[in-house]
């Protein structure tokens, strides 16, 4: 299904894909850093999600409508963007989670601003879908981050 976008639809979809090439960033540097393999393959499953969202974002920014598989185990190409990045190296697996989560906060929140901003229900529908796999993400880093401690609630 072909869409055309506004300029505006197209300015929110070019920052979601910004979004997902920092987690992808982020996943990936992280996987490389954990200590804790439990925590590696969180990073690691988190960051296949995060290439196919990309994969979505591009998809929609040529005009495309992507078939969105509910089960999350949509193929995606691999084709991430790491150029410019930083590697901070030297920190805690719970300095990682902290940061992850908070850009898992942050980065769904994005998505629920575009969603509200698109006039075609199939483009709202992925794009439901993505914020949905990115507060899945979010809660696998809490609940990992609760079961070591590391995130108390009251």
């Amino acid at each position: 299904m072909n869409i055309n976008l506004s300029q505006k639809e197209r300015t929110l979809l070019e920052d979601q894909k910004s979004h997902e090439e920092a987690c992808i960033v982020k996943y990936t540097n992280y996987a490389n850093q954990a200590m804790d393999n439990q925590l590696r393959a969180i990073f690691n499953a988190n960051l296949q999600s995060e290439q196919t969202h990309l994969d979505s974002i591009n998809q929609l920014l040529s005009g495309n409508v992507p078939q969105m598989n509910q089960q999350g185990n949509q193929q995606n190409n691999q084709n991430s963007t790491q150029s410019g990045s930083a590697v901070v190296h030297n920190l805690s697996d719970q300095d990682m989670c902290t940061d992850i989560l908070m850009t898992e906060k942050y980065v769904s929140g994005a998505y629920n601003t575009a969603i509200f901003e698109f006039r075609d229900t199939n483009v709202r529908d992925v794009l439901n879908h993505i914020q949905k796999e990115e507060q899945k993400h979010g809660e696998s880093v809490f609940k990992y981050m609760e079961s070591k401690g590391m995130y108390k609630v009251q």
